[in-house]
């Protein structure tokens, strides 16, 4: 009879049981929750916002299996656990009323998913259930595309204003700086002052080809950008916008979600397990676009709504601040997504703008 050493027996044991241990969480189901997010970046998401949680639940007869507040950092949430799923409408509903008192400005996100039931030792443990993809589990699926053209006009945009402020810094005198679709056009009268401009141009924007060009009596340089500068343009914009995807989708709570490039300009954005599609639009969807302008001083604080205007400039009656007059040259831009793709069941397509 062949005997093996007891440490070959003692190491199977061991081998069996840690396969055990990790496999055990896929018993063990999952429950329906609420995950409640900040929707504004002033707002903290505390252990007062969880009392305030099952408060409301209390106060609207929903029972619920446990209110705790999870995560850490900028990814913290408080997260309501259900019996049912009928418990878990309710809830919703509740809280979206409690904690919103604007639906127009929401201060908070309540989101609708499901959480494994596995106890918190095998968690702390690192023994996960395994999280099935999208065919085998359901979810949704969404094709998103990056808007190009509105990442290559912002480039120009801003360059056009650095161009600008760069001739202006180096007493540079110009007949005028505009912009024709991807390309930027400097107007001189003397030859001398366009070289002089030319080195300027060449020098600060490397990104930039600038070339001579006459137009009647009128001397130009032509600047548009390097096939490599538009390339990389393209790219930091999808990219850029894949980071804010990913963002986006830790307030739905989703577990190992997809989002990767496909193509040259699209985003394939795939989440297992989502119940609520509707509301992962609202989410993840909607493009929202940072610009930092300068103040035109030239405008007496206080008369700006009979002031005339300046031609380079804009007044601004809505928002914190205003009324206000700001100059149309932007200083710096940046995109991102925030929610609203429009509404599909399964796979939905929507364009979203990126620097």
């Amino acid at each position: 009879m062949n005997r093996y050493p007891i440490w070959k027996y003692i190491l199977i044991v061991v081998v069996v049981l840690l396969g055990a241990l990790y496999t055990a969480p896929n018993y063990f189901g999952q429950t329906p929750a609420l995950q409640i997010t900040s929707a504004k970046s002033t707002v903290k998401v505390t252990n007062a916002l969880a009392t305030q949680v099952d408060t409301l639940l209390k106060q609207a007869n929903v029972k619920n299996d446990g209110v705790a507040l999870d995560g850490a950092g900028l990814h913290t949430y408080v997260r309501a656990r259900f019996a049912d799923t009928d418990a878990q409408f309710k809830g919703r509903l509740a809280l979206e009323k409690g904690l919103n008192p604007d639906p127009n400005d929401p201060t908070y996100i309540v989101t609708v998913n499901l959480v494994s039931n596995t106890p918190d030792w095998m968690r702390a443990v690192g023994a996960l259930p395994m999280y099935l993809g999208l065919d085998l589990r359901g979810g949704v699926h969404f094709l998103m595309q990056v808007d190009t053209k509105a990442a290559v006009t912002k480039r120009i945009q801003g360059t056009q204003a650095a161009i600008k402020n760069q001739l202006r810094e180096k007493n540079v005198r110009h007949a005028g700086i505009d912009r024709a679709g991807d390309t930027i056009i400097v107007k001189f009268r003397e030859d001398a002052l366009r070289q002089q401009a030319k080195g300027i141009i060449q020098d600060q924007q490397p990104d930039m080809n600038v070339v001579d060009a006459t137009e009647g009596d009128e001397l130009r340089l032509v600047v548009t950008l390097k096939p490599a500068a538009l390339k990389a343009t393209l790219d930091n914009g999808v990219q850029q916008n894949i980071a804010t995807l990913g963002k986006r989708v830790n307030e739905l709570g989703v577990s190992e979600p997809v989002i990767q490039q496909q193509g040259p300009d699209r985003i394939v954005v795939q989440l297992p397990g989502v119940q609520d599609a509707a509301h992962a639009k609202d989410i993840i969807g909607r493009t929202a676009t940072l610009e930092v302008r300068m103040v035109d001083e030239t405008v007496t604080p206080g008369t700006e709504l009979n002031a005339a205007i300046p031609y380079n400039s804009e007044l601004f009656t809505v928002g914190k601040g205003v009324p206000v007059v700001l100059s149309k040259d932007v200083v710096l831009t940046g995109d991102y997504i925030s929610s609203a793709p429009p509404p599909s069941t399964r796979t939905s397509s929507l364009r979203s703008a990126s620097t």
